[in-house]
């Protein structure tokens, strides 16, 4: 099988649950959640290890998973509390559970190798060296496996429970009144993001999962205000980073995934800047367009007020403009 074969449909495999929930996270603002299971995860790796003495990826993403929703549940109970606000929440956890696996592996871990670079950092290059093989039966790349799992799992749960998602996101408080526990919504979307962070590790790692997560969701954001087409569109912004980062790195000699999380803010920093309503340009325009408009039904009404005859320095002095001004405004009425 073709090794560009297996490394983009490996990405377009994580795109595909990251886009999706990046897009809640974002109108959340929990979007760095999945940057705290990343690095909340590290004790949870090294955990595994000295429970187990297993340096496989099952045991890693074992422990990384349980860390993960460990992560969720205690930033919700700094949250629910009243005393933390999230972000600070979030940083606190991630950061206490980072110092811990830094800890532990300083302590237990100082003569054996585990791979920590490859869990956190990730190098979607080495996906078609690593495949699934049960009953000595070659069942294709495990990378496939692993994140197309996560893949079905969270289209799965999003689409079923898309109306439930998406009135706790916008009105929790009408979400409650209608008999939708926002809170229940909320762990389940938290726990789906864990899974999705984790189960990518071993593939292509976790910087590039959280790069994936929020950047294609921001660039939606940008270019459409409606939920279901910004679904859509981040998902078409991630698999062309995807296609055009990998393509860039192959050319370039570069990293994979560097190449692809430098697409998906470069993709994003052309939206900043070209969106229709929401970019730089883009609202500038409108802006402008909207001053022309007012200033037109400004003099237009001024000119129904002092009469069809009334001279540009009438008008001027009854607005308060420059006569200048005025007259450009006049000519493009005429």
């Amino acid at each position: 099988m073709s090794v560009d074969v297996v490394i983009i449909v490996t990405a377009l495999l994580v795109v595909a649950p990251c886009a999706l929930l990046g897009c809640f996270l974002l109108l959340r603002r929990s979007v760095m959640v999945g940057d705290a299971i990343s690095h909340a995860a590290l004790p949870g790796i090294v955990l595994a290890f000295l429970l187990t003495g297993s340096l496989g990826p099952l045991a890693a993403v074992a422990g990384a998973a349980a860390f993960g929703l460990l992560t969720v549940v205690l930033v919700d109970l700094l949250e629910r509390g009243g005393k933390v606000r999230g972000d600070a929440a979030t940083g606190i956890v991630f950061t206490g559970l980072f110092a811990l696996g830094v800890l532990l592996v300083a302590r237990y871990g100082g003569n054996v190798h585990l791979d920590l670079e490859h869990v956190l950092f990730g190098e979607i290059a080495f996906a078609p060296l690593h495949v699934l093989t049960v009953g000595g039966v070659d069942l294709g790349p495990r990378s496939w496996w692993t994140t197309g799992t996560v893949a079905v799992l969270a289209v799965a749960v999003v689409a079923l429970l898309y109306k439930e998602l998406k009135v706790t996101t916008f009105d929790p408080a009408l979400a409650a009144v209608v008999g939708i526990s926002p809170v229940l919504v909320h762990h389940v979307l938290m726990a789906l993001v864990s899974v999705t962070v984790v189960g990518a590790f071993d593939s292509v790692g976790a910087i590039l999962v959280v790069a994936l997560l929020a950047g294609p969701a921001a660039t939606a954001y940008l270019l459409t205000d409606r939920l279901g087409l910004m679904l859509v569109t981040a998902f078409g912004v991630g698999a062309v980073a995807v296609l055009g980062g990998y393509g860039l790195a192959v050319v370039w000699d570069l990293s994979i995934a560097g190449m692809i999380a430098s697409a998906v803010g470069a993709a994003f920093l052309l939206a900043l800047l070209a969106a229709p309503r929401h970019g730089l340009v883009g609202a500038a325009v409108l802006r402008r367009r909207r001053r022309t408009v007012l200033r037109r039904r400004l003099v237009a009404h001024a000119a129904r007020a002092l009469g069809e005859a009334a001279t540009t320095a009438q008008l001027a002095a009854r607005l308060q403009w420059p006569v200048s001004q005025v007259e450009r405004v006049r000519a493009r009425l005429d």
